[in-house]
């Protein structure tokens, strides 16, 4: 993945744990569970726990968190992988609070109803996890699959939401 050398990053204490947030050029640009699968490495992105986009960031997943909120308005930074991996995370948006969809569903939704693997190594590296709905993605039938951030958070995340699956 691609990111600004002006990226910028703070942390926010979930309830399913600590998240890495950041920004570049006033977009979210990352919102990860600390030790995720695929994170970058932040370790030069400096501390901005002040920015008003991060902020504004926080206050949302946390209503997303207490229930108050179905979906988020923030501006997002969704070309840092390739035009794929692009694709795949902007078909993510259309999957629905309390809502699940598929690989193959998504593959399809994009032209590529073959690329099921692909499409799941994309989601895989959703930058943006919670943000861009990659945890509403399941298996064939409705299996639950892994998840970048672990899969209790997924299912935490699914039940908060309100969203059928199969365990």
């Amino acid at each position: 993945m691609k990111f600004a050398p002006s990226t910028v990053q703070t942390s926010y204490d979930s309830p399913l744990g600590r998240m890495i947030l950041a920004t570049a050029h006033d977009k979210l640009v990352g919102v990860w569970f600390d030790g995720q699968r695929h994170q970058p490495d932040s370790a030069s992105w400096p501390e901005a726990p002040d920015h008003p986009l991060l902020q504004e960031a926080k206050t949302q997943l946390s209503d997303y968190f207490a229930g108050r909120r179905a979906f988020f308005a923030l501006p997002l930074e969704l070309d840092s992988g390739t035009d794929f991996q692009t694709k795949v995370w902007r078909a993510l948006l259309n999957i629905p609070l309390g809502a699940t969809s598929s690989y193959g569903a998504l593959g399809a939704g994009i032209g590529k109803a073959t690329a099921v693997r692909a499409v799941g190594g994309a989601v895989g590296r959703n930058p943006l996890s919670i943000i861009v709905p990659c945890h509403r993605v399941m298996g064939a039938g409705g299996a639950l699959t892994g998840y970048a951030g672990g899969i209790e958070r997924k299912i935490a995340l699914l039940q908060l939401e309100g969203a059928v699956f199969k365990t």
